[in-house]
């Protein structure tokens, strides 16, 4: 292609075009990026506005999708800038092994934040409706009310062990997978109040 070139331009601007070509492919690459990103952010918000996915669940996802974006166009650049495919390599295992350790070290998080995608996509229970979580070990009765929240981390219920307290209860969301769950949907007459235990005050 240089080749082709040099023979219809002015020698004079044959050495610039070392210069130049590069520049042009890494626009080229930067112009494609943002594009890119923007038509799966309209497919994004499009997608969240037909099947009413909640807010929460959109910014985690462009999050992701922004990052894979802008990741690969920067290696594409830094590849027309001359870096080695070994070097990139290495920077990308270096990369990966520091968010495998964070991984580790966040799991709790983590898995919050992925039962908060299950919670949206599967949809066990919705805003509005009252729920128990069951202990199976033992014979006291799990936290029961209705929900008012559904954000990454927690799942947020008035509580309505109390009638006359309406005290706010929030469930880790990876806590809800790991009993079994009662529901009652929010067009469905509400629960009676848990009784209180007889020993209590």
């Amino acid at each position: 292609m240089l080749l082709r070139l040099k023979a219809w331009l002015p020698p004079w601007m044959h050495d610039w075009l070392d210069v130049i070509v590069p520049a042009l492919q890494i626009l080229l690459i930067v112009a494609v990026a943002l594009v890119l990103h923007h038509l799966l952010r309209r497919l994004i918000f499009r997608a969240s506005d037909h099947y009413q996915f909640p807010h929460e669940l959109v910014k985690p996802i462009n999050a992701i999708v922004r990052l894979l974006v802008l990741g690969g166009a920067t290696l594409l650049v830094l590849e027309r800038l001359g870096v080695s495919a070994g070097v990139l390599w290495s920077a990308f295992t270096g990369f990966a092994a520091v968010g495998a350790v964070a991984f580790f070290a966040a799991w709790s998080v983590l898995s919050n934040i992925f039962c908060a995608f299950l919670i949206f996509m599967v949809g066990p229970f919705r805003v509005g409706d009252h729920i128990e979580l069951l202990d199976t070990n033992t014979e006291k009765p799990g936290p029961t009310g209705q929900v008012t929240d559904i954000n990454l981390l927690y799942t947020t219920l008035i509580d309505s062990s109390d009638p006359g307290q309406r005290r706010q209860l929030q469930i880790p969301n990876a806590l809800i997978f790991q009993r079994v769950l009662r529901r009652w949907r929010a067009d469905e007459p509400a629960p009676p109040p848990a009784p209180l235990p007889e020993n209590s005050p």
